[in-house]
C-alpha cells in the first residue's frame, strides 16, 4: 500500500548538515525564480519572447523542486513514507515537468538563433500566437509523454520490499520493486526518453553551433566575447541537465552505484535550477534595472 523513501540513508550523521543546506538551496530556487516572474510580468519592457520564454522556466522551476526537494528534506528529519498513488503521481508530476524543461530549453536556444542570426526577421518569425503555440506544446507534450509511462507503471504489481533506496519515486528503484513484469514499461520509458533528450538536446547543440558562427562573422571586441561568454554558459547547464537525464534513463548501466544515481538526480533536480536564473537572468543588466525600480517602488510606499 506505501513505501518508504530511504533517500541518503548511508550518512545518517550528514542528515542535519544536508537539511540545512538543502533548505537555504530550496529557498534560494524559489525566491531566485519568482523574482524572474515578477520582473518579467511586470515591466512593459521584458515583454518579449525570450523573457517569455524565461518567465515560463522559471515557473516550471519552482513547480519542478517543489515536487521532490520537500519529500527529501521530510527524510532527513524522519522516514519519509509515501502510498503507491502518492509515489506514482509525484513520479508523474516530476517526470512531466522534467520532459517540458527539456523541450523548453530547446525552444529557448532556437529563439536565440533566430534572434542572433534573423534580427530583421525575429519579430514575424516569433510573434505572440507562435511563442505561446511553442510553449502550450512543450507542456502538452511533456504530460502526455509521461501520461503514458505512469499509465503503464499503474499495471505493475508491487510486494515484497517497500523501501525505495532513492530520495523521490523514479522510475527504476521503483521498477525494480515490481513482482509483475516490467519490460513493457521499461522498453516504453526508454525509447520515450531517446526521443525526448536526444532530439532536444540536437536541436540545442544545432542553434548555438550557428549562433558561433554568426558570432565568429562579427569583428572581435566586447560584443563577442559577451557573446561567447553568455553561449558557453547557457551550454554548460544544459549539458549538466541533459547529461545526467541520459546517463540515468538511456544508459542506467554506465551508473554503478545506487548513491551515485543519486548524486546525479541532484544535478538536475537542485543543481541546474539553482543555476538557471544565475546564468539565464539575473546577471542581466535589464533584469537588474526593473528589479532595482520595483524595489525602490516597494521602499518609497513603505
Amino acid at each position: 500500500t506505501g513505501f518508504v523513501l530511504l533517500g541518503f540513508h548511508d550518512v545518517p550523521e550528514l542528515h542535519l548538515l544536508f537539511f540545512i543546506v538543502f533548505t537555504v538551496v530550496y529557498a534560494s530556487i524559489i525566491i531566485g525564480n519568482m523574482l524572474i516572474i515578477v520582473a518579467a510580468v511586470s515591466s512593459q519592457r521584458l515583454h518579449t519572447p525570450m523573457y517569455f520564454f524565461l518567465a515560463n522556466l522559471s515557473f516550471l522551476e519552482i513547480l519542478y523542486t517543489s515536487t521532490v526537494v520537500p519529500k527529501m528534506l521530510e527524510g532527513f528529519l524522519k522516514e519519509a513514507a509515501i502510498s503507491v498513488a502518492g509515489c506514482l503521481l509525484q513520479f508523474f508530476i516530476f517526470g512531466s515537468l522534467a520532459t517540458a524543461e527539456c523541450f523548453l530549453l530547446a525552444v529557448m536556444a532556437y529563439d536565440r538563433y533566430l534572434a542572433i542570426c534573423y534580427p530583421l526577421h525575429y519579430p514575424l518569425l516569433m510573434g505572440p500566437r507562435w511563442c505561446l503555440g511553442l510553449v502550450a506544446t512543450a507542456w502538452l507534450s511533456a504530460f502526455m509523454v509521461d501520461g503514458l509511462v505512469v499509465a503503464l507503471m499503474s499495471q505493475l504489481r508491487f510486494c515484497g520490499p517497500d523501501h525505495i533506496d532513492h530520495f523521490y519515486c523514479d522510475f527504476m528503484p521503483l521498477v525494480e520493486l515490481a513482482c509483475s513484469d516490467p519490460r513493457v514499461a521499461q522498453v516504453t520509458t526508454f525509447m520515450l526518453s531517446v526521443v525526448c533528450l536526444t532530439v532536444p538536446f540536437g536541436l540545442i547543440l544545432t542553434s548555438y553551433v550557428r549562433i558561433l558562427v554568426a558570432v565568429l562573422r562579427v569583428p572581435a571586441g566586447a560584443g563577442r566575447r559577451k557573446a561567447f561568454s553568455t553561449c558557453s554558459s547557457h551550454l554548460a547547464v544544459v549539458s549538466t541537465f541533459y547529461g545526467t537525464l541520459m546517463t540515468l534513463y538511456i544508459a542506467p548501466s554506465a551508473v554503478h552505484s545506487q548513491l551515485l544515481s543519486k548524486v546525479f538526480a541532484l544535478l538536475y533536480t537542485v543543481v541546474t535550477p539553482i543555476f538557471n536564473p544565475v546564468i539565464y537572468t539575473l546577471r542581466n543588466k535589464e533584469v537588474h534595472q526593473v528589479l532595482c525600480r520595483l524595489l525602490h517602488i516597494k521602499q518609497t510606499e513603505t
